[in-house]
């Protein structure tokens, strides 16, 4: 099978009412764990690579395994997308080297620190649409800005994220503007704002609606009821892994993350994309820091690498099941880039946006 746009994936996961859990990656291990997950339980793949990933595993060596991993599994459909762009060109150049899908992520500005502001989002994300679409590839905008509503902070993850102190507001994205955002930009899938940040310490304690608002996913979903969702920061850093981490020398604080039976009430009401970083990070290295504390001679980085490759691709397997995606695989039939393109010309993929407009 081949590679896949993240539309063409996510209107199959929103015809039959699953979601796909998003990777994110940065070196051969984590890629070819999630693709031996995907295979185990036949579940489509998104894999998504950040700006400090395409920086640290350089972008012609991400083309090459990608390539490689639809060799190696060749009934899986793989979209590989570009986490929180900042411009056109981090974005085109993800197109160019492979990408069949890439977020534009207007609400902050290049910097990747600074809030912009709603009509500088609309702006960029509007372009990126554009020009991605003219080639078949898909976009997805975001609209409001991670972080806390615990503490009103937002995040740091791979140099981006908010950076101090900011309103309720922009950390809760407003349903009304989500409708104008989608029909003027015409993204594919809408990042938004509810409360969950990146990296494993969201939650001071298990999380409520006073700081995980899932509410305001189902009223966006209300008002748009043919658009994609994506959770941002959706790992649930599981006990378990904690434990493990904290058993073997870590010094993990305890910390919560966002419970998988609230991932699943969000696929019911619109979500379609969530990613999930955090989890596969601490998977990994738990299982390094236990190889190398029960032995303490072991120097071959083989050993640490798979023990720690099977606990990550554990983890993916549970995810592919808990959010639906387990046995899509070989119904999905993927769509060439020249075909989308031609689809987004005609006016086929436009956003279904009037009706909630005028509602």
């Amino acid at each position: 099978m081949a590679r896949i746009t993240l539309r063409q994936l996510l209107d199959h996961a929103a015809e039959h009412g699953y979601g796909v859990p998003a990777f994110n990656i940065n070196n051969m291990e984590q890629a070819l764990a999630i693709l031996a997950a995907a295979e185990a339980v036949e579940a489509p793949v998104i894999i998504q690579a950040s700006r400090g990933a395409r920086s640290y595993a350089k972008d012609v060596m991400l083309a090459r395994m990608v390539d490689a991993l639809v060799e190696l599994y060749p009934g899986i459909p793989l979209c590989l997308h570009q986490d929180h762009g900042n411009s056109e060109a981090t974005c085109l150049s993800a197109i160019r080297h492979g990408f069949t899908s890439v977020m534009m992520d207007g609400s902050l500005k290049a910097d990747g620190r600074t809030p912009a502001g709603y009509e500088e989002n609309v702006a960029i994300t509007a372009r990126v649409a554009e020009l991605a679409h003219a080639v078949g590839a898909s976009v997805e905008g975001e609209l409001g800005v991670l972080g806390s509503l615990e503490t009103g902070e937002g995040d740091q993850e791979d140099g981006h994220g908010a950076a101090g102190k900011l309103a309720r507001e922009q950390l809760l994205t407003d349903p009304d503007q989500a409708v104008d955002f989608v029909a003027r930009t015409q993204v594919d899938a809408l990042a938004i704002a509810m409360g969950t940040s990146h990296g494993a310490y969201k939650f001071s304690r298990r999380p409520d609606g006073e700081i995980l608002a899932m509410d305001v996913i189902e009223a966006i979903h209300q008002k748009l009821p043919d658009t994609h969702l994506v959770m941002h920061g959706s790992s649930s850093v599981p006990q378990a892994l904690q434990d493990l981490f904290n058993a073997y020398g870590g010094e993990m604080p305890q910390t919560w993350g966002v419970p998988v039976e609230e991932i699943v009430r969000g696929i019911r009401h619109g979500v379609r994309k969530i990613n999930i970083d955090t989890d596969c990070r601490l998977a990994m290295a738990a299982m390094f820091r236990k190889v190398a504390s029960e032995n303490r001679a072991e120097f071959d980085p083989r050993k640490f690498l798979k023990p720690a490759m099977e606990a990550m691709s554990a983890l993916c397997r549970e995810r592919f099941e808990q959010f639906g995606a387990a046995g899509r695989a070989g119904k999905i039939r993927p769509l060439p880039l020249d075909e989308m393109a031609r689809r987004y010309a005609a006016g086929a993929l436009a956003p279904r946006v009037a009706a909630a407009r005028a509602a």
